[in-house]
């Protein structure tokens, strides 16, 4: 047992939270000599693993084999009726994250020098917190490094009657053990899209609520309306430009969401069994007392941070969701590598100019990375766009997979690839290999005179930019 000093127990690091950059950080900091405190509230692996990729990949996965079963006939094979078992479902992905958790606190247990703590963290000083263990008791922990990977979780809209109504989030829906009649999807963002498909494809009627003009309102319009035009060819209900009003319990049971449109001024009711709110997340901040170690936090009460992820307090840093910003994994995990590089190796890394790749796991993928058009123009840059629908890709016809497009904005200096948007089949897997292009800094011609086996879908980057 690590020796007292002060009024709390010491060691040479904490970190709070066990996300995709704290697990990583406390083992690296163990391994190097550092004794090191892992304080988790409740499930090790953070939002990923718990709530957020694993599971909501996992629920994907068994939706579109749903998908599949139902196209067999375009593909001259012949089926039976298809019927989704939800619980099984949800089972499927209770193991699968189960394997996950369970690896993950494994690791950490198998680590000489790191200490695992299950409880709530709160700030009671600079670099001092107290832990109200899960089991029971305090214990109090100085460090002379601390680390916050919190993450964030779903925020409730200010949506007037939602206290008296059943709703869900992202986290509670994948613990439905039936398949909704008809389920109100409040967010046309990236998280409500991919579970508004999913559950189209479990066999739910589904209806999209968007307050802004477009779905996807941060990519470029023409991604945002092929995006909505297949969510539509799904039979999905998309309602952009709409904004919900109130919301009510009905008469026999089910759920009344009145809403208005930005060009429509009457009301209007939709009926719905289930309501799933994806309007945003809140950083997990509000039971740290940040105030008491004295970081300082934006209106949103994410944690604000430097290119080096260091707070307004020495010895504080904060990596992940909580600081705001990307709210992806591989972006924590990058967090921590920074860290790591500058604190265990005498690197020095920053979060500046980094690329942010990311996959929005709809069917067919959108895969994004770099600039997009509209923030070219808006950046002034004198860029060419290249576009090429999927139904000219060989291998997406073969698959008869011919939705959406790619597009890639090229400076027209330099023939740099500043960044792409890859709509199609396996979108996210074209993508990572136009941004490994640009990370070594490759011309568009290299991609567009590489050798591809064919007919992989790598080989329409040929196509893509053969338009000169």
């Amino acid at each position: 047992m690590t020796a007292t000093v002060g009024d709390g127990q010491r060691y040479d690091a904490i970190v709070i939270g066990s996300g995709q950059a704290g697990t990583p950080l406390a083992r690296a900091l163990a391994r190097a000599g550092r004794k090191t405190a892992l304080i988790e509230r409740e499930h090790v692996g953070g939002t990923c693993v718990n709530e957020g990729c694993t599971p909501t990949k996992t629920m994907v996965a068994s939706a579109r084999i749903a998908y599949l079963a139902r196209r067999a006939a375009d593909y001259g094979v012949r089926t039976g009726p298809v019927a989704v078992d939800m619980a099984g479902v949800r089972e499927r992905k209770r193991h699968i994250v189960d394997v996950f958790r369970s690896g993950g606190e494994r690791g950490l247990q198998r680590t000489d020098g790191l200490e695992l703590i299950m409880g709530d963290a709160r700030f009671t000083g600079p670099r001092s917190v107290d832990v109200r263990v899960n089991a029971g008791g305090q214990r109090p922990l100085t460090a002379p490094l601390v680390f916050i990977n919190t993450g964030a979780r779903p925020a409730l809209p200010p949506l007037p009657g939602l206290d008296g109504v059943p709703h869900l989030t992202s986290t509670s829906v994948m613990e439905l053990d039936a398949v909704p009649p008809h389920l109100l999807v409040l967010g046309g963002g990236y998280c409500g899209l991919e579970f508004a498909q999913m559950f189209r494809r479990f066999g739910s009627g589904v209806t999209i609520v968007q307050r802004a003009a477009r779905v996807l309102p941060r990519e470029d319009p023409d991604v945002s309306e092929e995006v909505a035009k297949i969510l539509r060819e799904d039979e999905i209900d998309v309602l952009p430009d709409t904004e919900a009003q109130r919301v009510e319990r009905s008469p026999g049971g089910g759920i009344r969401l009145m809403v208005r449109g930005a060009t429509d001024p009457r009301p209007r009711e939709l009926a719905g069994s289930h309501l799933l709110l994806a309007t945003g997340r809140a950083p997990n901040t509000d039971h740290l007392n940040l105030p008491a170690a004295g970081v300082e936090g934006d209106a949103g009460g994410f944690i604000k941070v430097n290119e080096r992820l260091e707070t307004s307090a020495p010895g504080v840093y904060a990596l992940g969701d909580v600081k705001g910003g990307p709210a992806f994994t591989h972006i924590s995990y990058d967090d921590f590598r920074i860290i790591e590089t500058n604190l265990l190796r005498g690197g020095n890394a920053t979060t500046k100019g980094r690329l942010v790749p990311y996959t929005v796991y709809i069917d067919p993928e959108l895969g994004r990375v770099g600039v997009s058009e509209t923030e070219a123009k808006r950046e002034g840059r004198a860029v060419r766009v290249y576009k090429m629908p999927m139904k000219s890709v060989a291998r997406a016809a073969e698959m008869d997979e011919p939705r959406g497009f790619m597009k890639a904005v090229v400076d027209q200096d330099t023939g740099q690839v500043l960044g792409c948007a890859i709509l199609g089949v396996s979108g996210g897997e074209v993508m990572s290999m136009v941004e490994v292009a640009m990370l070594g800094r490759l011309p568009y011609t290299a991609l567009r005179d590489a050798i591809f086996a064919h007919p992989a879908l790598a080989e329409s980057l040929n196509n893509l930019f053969d338009v000169d």
